[in-house]
């Protein structure tokens, strides 16, 4: 421990190392349930990028394990940190370092907050789609490290497709620079891909070059209660079917709305067993509202109520985006599933779901991008009540299993982390394992890397 002090403190000034151990075990874990953190020897925060290779090349030569952490708004365990690391927390870094409106991209660094790029490039006419549920807090590096998604990836795509190239710091401290920030390139391998989703197991990310898009018009939004998830989902599917881009599509079941007009009187109709967003962001949307009006009232839709104008369309948002707050108020836990399933079984996801919460005897709200059928199980329980506990547990990995039979995957955007590397392989499969495993090793080849995460 002093020998790692001693030559961290060499490269770092005093702000940027903390030892006081109240305030590292603070970093200790970020906001997944049942995920095991352990207590890290050190905190680092560093504002540069020779201060990351300084921290990099010390671990490496004394061989400690090194956990990268952004803002740990994660859900699955990935920024824990293990017994011994050092936490190498990049908030600091958190420079918006260029925009181009005529090369339409933002040069960042990695503690840079989503909503605060948002509203930069706004003010350059640009627009940065990816907008996590968590944008207030969650920092690009976080996004990069996860694969984020959001509300709006129906129509924009997630984080891998805005993510040009990088600057990462490797394990023994070397800088790599990969991608372009050319609108077209193709030359060698793609290794910008290949960091985005690796959850800080590969490299440490110090700064990223996004791509940006023309701020479109407002979107404007409409509301569908519908009678059961399942008629909501069928017109989900009918909306994806016709042809529609819709700028978002949001699905929200009976005890989610509940919670939500709960923790904030957001007005949301309590009759409703579904509630679908819709949104639209063309310079005229009320054409492509009408239309998606009529196929939700052909659904089995009980009442569909386009919003007057961006207020109420923000209104509705704003609802949508605290679901997973408001559901974490129903009991004194949460785990928050992440299953994405072919649009065509969204339907027989949220069947499925509401199937083991009967089973287990537990509350289990449902969000979802659903345009994406990307689903949030959100399961609620007493952390206290130990058989509670287990057959929370027990719910969640039944949902994994289910989106897998449904031709799914265990994770759409959280990540793997540690709450789900034991399903990973489960999905990858043996031989998709073993390439894994040796590109972990090429890049790390130490194992110092964010270990225990992945798989």
């Amino acid at each position: 421990m002093d020998d790692l002090l001693e030559l961290l403190r060499a490269g770092l000034p005093a702000e940027a190392l903390i030892t006081d151990p109240d305030i590292t075990t603070t970093y200790a874990n970020d906001m997944a349930s049942f995920c095991d953190a352990g207590t890290p020897a050190v905190v680092t925060l560093p504002r540069t990028v020779e201060q990351v290779q300084h921290i990099m090349r010390t671990a490496t030569a004394l061989r400690v394990p090194v956990v990268p952490q952004g803002a740990r708004t994660g859900l699955s365990g990935a920024a824990n940190a293990s017994d011994g690391c050092i936490v190498l927390s990049l908030v600091k870094m958190d420079r918006i370092l260029e925009i181009s409106p005529v090369d339409r991209i933002a040069v960042v660094e990695p503690g840079v907050i989503n909503a605060v790029l948002s509203r930069a490039v706004n003010q350059h006419g640009l627009y940065y789609p990816p907008d996590p549920s968590s944008w207030e807090m969650c920092t690009i590096g976080g996004n990069i490290g996860t694969a984020s998604g959001g509300l709006c990836c129906v129509k924009y795509g997630v984080t891998a497709e805005y993510v040009l190239g990088l600057d990462v710091v490797l394990a023994d401290g070397r800088l790599l620079t990969t991608g372009r920030r050319t609108a077209k390139g193709v030359a060698g391998y793609d290794l910008t891909r290949l960091f985005v989703g690796s959850e800080g197991s590969l490299g440490i990310v110090v700064k990223a070059v996004l791509a940006l898009k023309p701020q479109p018009p407002r979107q404007l939004v409409l509301a569908a209660e519908f009678p059961s998830a399942a008629s909501a989902c069928d017109a989900v599917c009918r909306i994806m079917e016709r042809g529609h881009t819709p700028s978002l599509l949001e699905l929200m079941d009976r005890t989610t709305v509940h919670a939500v007009n709960k923790m904030a009187n957001m007005g949301l109709p309590e009759s409703t067993e579904a509630l679908l967003l819709a949104a639209f962001d063309t310079p005229d949307p009320s054409a492509d509202l009408a239309a998606v009006a009529a196929l939700c009232t052909a659904a089995g839709a009980t009442e569909v109520v386009p919003a007057e104008d961006v207020a109420e369309s923000d209104m509705l948002l704003q609802a949508r985006r605290m679901s997973l707050t408001a559901l974490e108020t129903v009991k004194s836990a949460t785990m928050i599933d992440d299953v994405c399933v072919p649009r065509s079984q969204l339907g027989a996801m949220f069947e499925g779901t509401a199937a083991v919460a009967e089973k287990y005897d537990l509350t289990i709200g449902v969000c979802a991008h659903a345009g994406d059928g990307n689903t949030h199980p959100v399961v609620c329980f007493d952390h206290t009540d130990a058989d509670e506990s287990r057959r929370a547990r027990e719910s969640f990995d039944e949902i994994m299993a289910l989106g897998l039979e449904l031709g799914g995957t265990i994770t759409g955007e959280h990540g793997v982390g540690v709450l789900k590397k034991e399903w990973l392989a489960r999905e990858l499969g043996e031989v998709s394992v073993e390439l894994h495993r040796g590109v972990k090793q090429a890049f790390d080849p130490l194992g110092l890397l964010n270990p225990g995460k992945v798989f």
